[in-house]
């Protein structure tokens, strides 16, 4: 199989072409190539056998998408965006890199679609701000797309084409609702949501955090190793099972802030605790009052997708994954 990762830079990108380099292949099929594609060069993955394509491009710019599908991958997981508070910040930078890109993604695909039969299977990470308050809490796999933000109205739009360009036969497509992923590993980014990751992470290497929000806020959450588990997944189900609704709330774990401090306290004590200062942020408030509480995830766990169950399993795979197996 040759698989296309658009967004092999990013956290989960890099995480996931590690996983298929790992295992050597997809759904019982061997891998000979992984394509990796992102703004900047992406690092191929150590111990891969087959023949590795590293390569900087941005989906959006005239010819880009064509020439990444010239090369007929079996698989492509479309990961390549920006993140809620930079798309919140720069409207014109968020539709054209979340929604443009996207569709000339699509529209590469549909183009290629009558060469030899060519029928891809893509996987595109959607968000779980497809949503929007007034919210129920758990929320039900049927509710209604309604976006309180730019990057949920790009990632909803985005869910609508790749559910009509799959009715319509040219690729094989499934949106997979990520929760917001935690502990994301390395320095914080520009996600309203980072807050999250970092309020673990540092402080469990003796670093400072600043928490933005009360510790009453709840929201959904999954590991960087559940969210991999996610993307293979989803490369590999059978679609007739999945359907014509073809965007999944993946499931997750749903948590106040005070919650996640407490497992922290459990993990690393009252030191680890300390670190964290509070520093209320207006902007970030008003964005994290209109997020999902937590999802029923009905279908995606009958489909066979699973996630931890705890923050203390959250943070013990982060020590596992990024810490050596112990603080």
């Amino acid at each position: 199989m040759h698989i296309l990762i658009i967004g092999a830079a990013g956290m989960v990108g890099r995480k996931l072409a590690a996983k298929l380099s790992a295992d050597g292949e997809l759904g019982g099929k061997p891998i000979s190539e992984l394509t990796l594609v992102d703004v900047v060069t992406p690092q191929a993955p150590d111990g891969f056998t087959g023949k590795v394509n590293a390569k900087e491009a941005d989906l959006s710019a005239p010819g880009e998408a064509e020439s990444l599908v010239a090369a007929q991958p079996d698989v492509i997981f479309h990961l390549a965006a920006i993140v809620s508070g930079e798309a919140e910040l720069d409207f014109e930078k968020g539709y054209r890199i979340n929604l443009d890109g996207t569709r000339y993604l699509f529209d590469a695909i549909r183009l290629a679609n009558g060469v030899d039969g060519y029928r891809p299977r893509v996987v595109f990470t959607s968000s779980i701000a497809v949503v929007g308050a007034p919210l129920p809490y758990p929320i039900p796999d049927d509710y209604h797309t309604t976006p309180l933000t730019s990057y949920g109205t790009q990632k909803a739009i985005c869910e609508l084409l790749l559910s009509d360009y799959s009715r319509r036969g040219f690729f094989d497509g499934i949106a997979i609702r990520l929760p917001t992923i935690c502990i994301r590993p390395g320095k914080p980014n520009k996600a309203a949501s980072g807050f999250f990751s970092n309020i673990l992470r540092e402080p469990l290497v003796g670093k400072e955090a600043i928490l933005p929000v009360a510790e009453d806020v709840r929201h959904w959450h999954t590991s960087p190793r559940s969210a991999v588990g996610f993307l293979i997944h989803g490369a590999t189900i059978d679609l007739e099972k999945v359907g014509p609704r073809r965007a999944l709330s993946m499931p997750g774990l749903s948590a106040t802030v005070g919650e996640q401090i407490e497992a922290l306290r459990r993990a690393a004590g009252d030191k680890a605790v300390a670190l964290i200062r509070r520093e209320p942020d207006e902007m970030i408030i008003k964005m994290v009052a209109g997020w999902a509480p937590g999802f029923e995830a009905t279908r995606a766990k009958a489909l066979g997708f699973t996630a931890e169950t705890s923050f203390d399993e959250i943070i013990r795979v982060h020590i596992e994954d990024e810490l050596g197996g112990e603080l």
